[in-house]
């Protein structure tokens, strides 16, 4: 495909999204949900997979696009030798049905207009049978899929090449409104809804909820522009929220490190709910901590590191050959194999979410502590294996400083919660020892003191870029020169233009610790947290800098991928990354108000 990640712009309905290209090309979506198979597929294939282009005949790429203020409605513009013409594309809030609407207006002149839509169910494999209903309406049908196609005013349509193609012009003041809608294959006809309403609602809608941010000061756009991405990646009926909505975008052009993002991590729970909570967003928060809430329920060994965004456990993962890949980059894996991995920060990060949620005020389960109580009896006799770690990796298990780390967070956090309500069962006295104890090992066993830098795992000198979250856990002061060195260790060794890069990919005796061949570009949300390292221990200007240099990353529309290249000066890996917009909600919230969203 000839355009690239940031090439594209989201549009969704709180339960799926689509990727828009400048091209006009619906070039990803999968329905009913984000995790549902793609009925366009040609961002990880080509366009016998499945897209919908609607622009300019004969045209390339846009003149402009922006979205619509403070909004989710995306409004794409091209001008012509003939006249220019814009396409306003949006997915309303469903009632039964997800809708693509795509509305085109003549802004002058006369403009001749080309839309091809080629449905691909099963992520790009499974041709549709089309057929025509009534004068201006074609169904494809194809086992449990089915997708109606209608226009307004009545635009002709014809059968090419398997796909549906229209011709027609628009002059000044003219619009004509597209409509694609998903069904069950088995169920009547949805009803129809006036798309021009749509549109009305849909920007009432978003403007309505931006209005809610109680974030001030010079970010604010930045700000509002990512939660309102974030809410977009929220699955409304649940209230989980996916890492992204798509699947295997490359962390390397050409490369194997593709993976499915369109499922709900637990790592991302403190900083998510930081990050709403520090807007405002108190609903949403709550929703959040209670999607979190089911999907933990059961025995503490049995806890994964990702759910279903219904919270659903078993997430196989299988590769699907017949896509080609982001620009050759195979294979293209579906489902996440990751869930399996012992992970012991995700229990730390998870009590550390609801005391978070219990601290600011949301309105507390009742068996919330239960889960906090039963989970801190699994740490005290699990908390000293080695494990996978934050970064998911692949090769041998180590003990990994940030996963330390993050069993102090859980014994700290519990601590509290006891010492502010003594009412709470809880083993005090033991949990104090255990929360001692691993700082007292970890200050041993996980820091270089001839570098004055925490390591990675220990034993190792590789350096952790989640090491960096260390005063903000509160596990050491930001002032303490521990800290201030390992600061200024992984700015020296794991930026790269300035950039911050998770870890070495790079071999050291045991292999490359995350057992995958290939590098990586550099990870955004590091760098994010880079900033507010330097702004908690007091280079504020410093911090500043480098936030403002990752605000001129974001693409036309303000949306940021996993990861950025520094030589291609492009983005990899999946998009748009809630935990990117994540951290720069609490980067600008780190800057503004001098503490870190959570």
């Amino acid at each position: 495909m000839a355009q690239r990640i940031e090439d594209y712009a989201l549009i969704g309905d709180l339960q799926t999204a689509a990727l828009v290209g400048k091209d006009g090309s619906i070039d990803w979506l999968c329905l009913p949900r984000f995790d549902s198979a793609a009925c366009f597929a040609a961002l990880l294939g080509d366009e016998d997979n499945g897209h919908w282009r609607l622009a300019p005949a004969g045209a390339g790429t846009c003149t402009r696009r922006a979205y619509l203020e403070d909004s989710l409605v995306l409004e794409t513009v091209w001008e012509t030798e003939s006249g220019a013409v814009k396409v306003i594309d949006f997915m309303p809030q469903r009632d039964k049905a997800p809708d693509v609407i795509r509305i085109v207006e003549g802004v002058s002149g006369t403009v001749e207009m080309r839309g091809v839509l080629r449905l691909r169910f099963d992520f790009g494999r499974v041709v549709p049978w089309m057929r025509r209903s009534g004068t201006s309406r074609r169904v494809a049908i194809a086992g449990p899929d089915s997708a109606w196609l209608r226009s307004e005013p009545p635009v002709k349509t014809y059968g090419h090449a398997f796909s549906t193609c229209s011709d027609f012009t628009v002059t000044e003041g003219e619009r004509v409104a597209f409509v694609l809608t998903w069904h069950p294959s088995h169920k009547p006809r949805p009803k129809e809804h006036d798309p021009y309403r749509a549109l009305e609602h849909s920007l009432a809608d978003w403007r309505a909820w931006a209005r809610k941010c109680s974030h001030q000061g010079p970010y604010r756009e930045a700000v509002v522009r990512s939660l309102i991405t974030l809410k977009a990646l929220t699955y409304a009926p649940t209230g989980g929220i996916v890492a992204a909505p798509t699947a295997s975008l490359p962390e390397s052009i050409g490369g194997v490190r593709n993976w499915d993002y369109r499922y709900c991590w637990l790592r991302d729970s403190t900083l998510t709910l930081g990050a709403l909570l520090s807007a405002g967003y108190q609903q949403e928060a709550a929703d959040w901590r209670d999607w979190l809430l089911r999907a933990i329920a059961g025995d503490p060994a049995d806890l994964q590191i990702m759910y279903g965004i219904a919270g659903e456990r078993r997430l196989p993962e299988y590769e699907l050959p017949w896509l080609a890949g982001f620009e050759g980059s195979t294979p293209v894996r579906i489902g996440n194999s990751a869930v399996d991995q012992l992970q012991l920060d995700v229990y730390g990060e998870v009590i550390d979410s609801l005391h978070l949620a219990r601290s600011a005020g949301l309105k507390d389960k009742p068996h919330a502590w239960n889960v906090q109580r039963r989970f801190m009896e699994f740490l005290e006799s699990t908390w000293r294996e080695p494990d996978e770690g934050l970064w998911e990796v692949r090769g041998p298990r180590r003990h990994f400083v940030h996963s330390k780390v993050m069993a102090w967070v859980a014994a700290d956090r519990a601590v509290r919660t006891l010492e502010a309500d003594p009412e709470l069962d809880g083993d005090l006295d033991a949990w104090r020892t255990m929360r001692d104890e691993v700082h007292r090992e970890v200050c041993e066993k996980g820091f270089d003191a001839e570098r004055n830098t925490f390591t990675q795992s220990y034993g190792s000198t590789a350096l952790d870029a989640a090491t960096l979250l260390i005063p903000r856990a509160g596990f050491l002061p930001p002032d303490d020169p521990r800290v201030v060195g390992t600061v200024d260790a992984v700015a020296r060794e794991l930026c790269h233009d300035g950039l911050v890069r998770r870890y070495s990919t790079e071999e050291d005796g045991d292999g490359t610790v995350d057992g995958i061949p290939g590098t990586e570009g550099a990870f955004l949300v590091c760098s994010f947290w880079l900033a507010d390292a330097l702004c908690m221990t007091g280079r504020k200007n410093e911090a500043e800098r480098l936030f403002q240099r990752l605000l001129s990353l974001r693409n036309d529309v303000g949306l940021l991928a996993e990861e950025y290249d520094p030589v291609a000066r492009r983005m990899l890996g999946n998009f748009p990354q809630a935990f990117s917009h994540i951290g720069l909600v609490g980067t600008a919230h780190t800057l503004t108000d001098g503490n870190p969203a959570d």
